[in-house]
């Protein structure tokens, strides 16, 4: 059966309020739609633990920077519906941008220090937007659990960090990024290249895969970023807009992974900016 979708704000809320008490657990998993198996997974991991599942889609303007970046998201509603209907979701939440943001709106949700640096750099007031969203759709569901994936391991690290801060009573969940066969990571935004385009792709993974080895083996950071940008631009990528070595915890920059860290990547393909990160040490 097609999971019930809910549009408003007041339904959602009478819909958990009745699944509460019953004494019945709630996992949140937010998204921007164009649904993959990446999301997926997230919805199986909220269905072992949780009695209900609520999936969010809503493509969020003000975590957009670029306007046209924005426009050309994929939106894949009906189809993302019936991605869905197996695992059994319960309910989908698809609020629209005057549900979200109503006129009068003036907040702003921000978290300081880990958003500084890798895509805070690049994306000007993208955490800020990613943070304002969070904290409505963590207090619209009312959910014990949130789940998100480690290939947006900084936004993980500052959903976590807005949670804790906040005292926030909800538990945020990362699930390992899931992968294609060639090794590229799982993003709506694979959907925006083009078929040459998606060949090259896998590129990005296999040189961050290289340099990892590099670092564990003792290799000095320079040089392996140096021979990684140029396996990657070879591949066809225009611009490497970072390649970090970063601690797994703060994400400070490291120069060897003699603690628990992530090499984290963004590089922009035929007009798509494509992030990836792995575990290091």
């Amino acid at each position: 059966m097609t999971p019930q979708i809910i549009r408003t704000l007041t339904e959602l809320r009478s819909k958990v309020a009745g699944w509460k008490a019953a004494g019945e657990s709630v996992a949140v998993v937010p998204t921007m739609g164009a649904l993959h198996q990446g999301h997926l997974s997230l919805v199986r991991a909220g269905k072992e633990v949780c009695d209900r599942v609520i999936v969010t889609i809503f493509i969020n303007p003000k975590q957009f920077n670029n306007p046209d970046d924005y426009k050309n998201y994929p939106r894949t509603e009906e189809e993302d519906a019936r991605k869905l209907i197996s695992l059994k979701a319960d309910v989908v939440y698809v609020p629209d941008g005057a549900q979200m943001y109503p006129d009068g709106f003036a907040t702003t949700v921000s978290v300081d220090g880990i958003t500084q640096g890798l895509c805070g750099a690049h994306r000007a007031g993208h955490f800020d937007g990613v943070a304002t969203i969070v904290t409505k759709l963590f207090t619209q569901t009312q959910a014990d659990k949130a789940f998100f994936g480690e290939k947006d391991y900084q936004q993980l690290q500052v959903v976590t960090r807005l949670a804790r801060d906040l005292d926030l009573p909800i538990e945020v969940v990362g699930c390992p990024t899931i992968r294609e066969e060639d090794g590229l990571a799982m993003s709506s935004r694979n959907l925006m290249l083009s078929d040459r385009a998606r060949t090259w792709a896998p590129e990005l993974h296999r040189a961050m895969e290289e340099m990892s080895e590099g670092l564990r083996a003792g290799g000095d950071l320079e040089a392996l970023r140096a021979v990684a940008v140029k396996r990657i631009e070879r591949a066809g990528f225009t611009q490497v807009e970072y390649l970090d070595l970063r601690s797994a915890d703060r994400l400070e920059l490291m120069t060897t992974p003699d603690r628990p860290a992530r090499l984290l990547a963004a590089a922009w393909l035929a007009g798509v900016r494509l992030i990836d990160n792995i575990a290091v040490g």
